[in-house]
């Protein structure tokens, strides 16, 4: 209410609102969506962003809910297919989810934010091959943009296709310099190429950065171990095991790298082989 009783501008409302989604600040942005809504329950603009905000902060089933008012408004509403099938695959809807993306691409034949959904979605169902076709197509619509590029490097990674996914990783990098996901995994791919020295240099270049990382430290590690510096290997391996000792301990003991190592026992001390 205002100082005399009077309803607060929706329009102001909604600025305050969007200024909050923008600080991440959904708590808030919902409250002020919800008074929005209270005085014009179809306010689109409203009923989207409170779907996104509720998304942010996990209440996936109330975001659904709003999508499914602006699919009764419109049902061509691309976005609004979109964001429904983001919320159903985290309440574990993968099938309706699916159905979901496909419904917001019909909408929307360029929806790129769709294509890639649906590409993590089928690599998540270890749909690999039918996920890098899809994730080909969000790349063709938005070829600058990284997520789709970064995400198909991933999955040609795992499937062993190493040329590929460093070309992959390559390209993000050039077209955005700073991403740092896709220098680290560009050093990964590299490494899986035994082209270990100019992994190292991309280890070293993060570590300059990021000294602490002990995905990075143990990367280093492992192509240290591949050149032959055994020793400098080990206190790497030190360094990445002090700071995540679970989880390092548990990659030294499968990565076939460390093999020659397995006799040595500084070695076998540090991951308690």
């Amino acid at each position: 209410m205002g100082l005399f009783g009077s309803k607060v501008n929706v329009e102001d409302l909604l600025y305050n609102a969007m200024s909050l989604m923008e600080q991440r600040q959904s708590k808030g942005a919902i409250a002020l969506f919800n008074q929005v809504l209270k005085q014009d329950p179809k306010n689109t603009q409203a009923l989207f962003n409170k779907g996104l905000a509720l998304n942010q902060v996990k209440k996936y089933s109330d975001a659904i809910t709003c999508f499914d008012i602006l699919l009764e408004i419109d049902s061509k509403d691309s976005q609004a297919w979109n964001n429904r099938g983001i919320a159903m695959a985290e309440n574990g809807n993968i099938q309706v989810a699916a159905e979901c993306y496909d419904k917001a691409i019909e909408a929307d034949p360029k929806n790129a934010a769709s294509y890639f959904n649906k590409g993590v979605l089928l690599d998540k169902l270890q749909e690999s091959e039918e996920a890098l076709q899809i994730l080909d197509k969000a790349i063709t619509i938005e070829p600058r943009k990284p997520n789709a590029l970064f995400y198909k490097g991933i999955i040609l990674g795992k499937l062993k296709r190493h040329e590929e996914s460093l070309n992959c990783f390559e390209g993000v990098c050039k077209n955005n310099p700073s991403h740092m996901d896709a220098f680290f995994h560009k050093g990964i791919e590299l490494a899986e190429l035994d082209k270990h020295k100019r992994a190292v240099d991309i280890f070293d270049k993060l570590l300059s950065k990021h000294k602490d990382n002990a995905n990075i430290i143990y990367a280093k590690s492992r192509s240290k171990a591949a050149l032959g510096n055994y020793a400098e290997s080990l206190e790497l391996l030190r360094q990445a095991v002090s700071k995540n000792p679970k989880t390092i301990r548990g990659w030294a003991k499968e990565e076939p790298i460390f093999d020659k190592l397995h006799t040595n026992d500084q070695f076998r001390r540090l991951v308690k082989l």
